[in-house]
């Protein structure tokens, strides 16, 4: 059974950091390329960041360029999103995706990010 489970959300202070994880089981972790996403309600969901299967190659969206860092464990079957200096516009329901090809991908169920004083 394939399951991708986020956790790691909360509340934050503007300012603060928040460490995102995503548990990964039932499927080859490594043929995998990692997405984090956010959405906050009436709008679409937005990309926030990518890995490569290796871990090597990495993208962000402007937005977090320089906050947030993805990563990845293939030994662990995890994925996490280090975001630092959040602001209160990174507030969002954040998921975490793992995508072979366009066809083929898996959602995770989502965590709420919330940063507010």
């Amino acid at each position: 059974q394939v399951q991708l489970v986020e956790s790691g959300g909360g509340l934050v202070q503007p300012g603060g950091s928040l460490k995102l994880s995503c548990a990964a089981s039932g499927f080859t972790f490594n043929h995998y390329t990692i997405l984090w996403y956010r959405q906050t309600p009436g709008k679409e969901r937005e990309l926030v960041a990518s890995i490569a299967t290796s871990g090597r190659a990495t993208n962000y969206a402007d937005s977090v360029k320089g906050r947030f860092t993805i990563s990845r464990d293939n030994g662990k079957n995890m994925a996490y999103l280090q975001m630092n200096n959040l602001k209160p516009n990174d507030t969002a329901v954040y998921y975490c995706k793992a995508a072979q090809n366009v066809v083929k991908f898996y959602w995770g169920q989502g965590t709420q990010v919330t940063v507010s004083s």
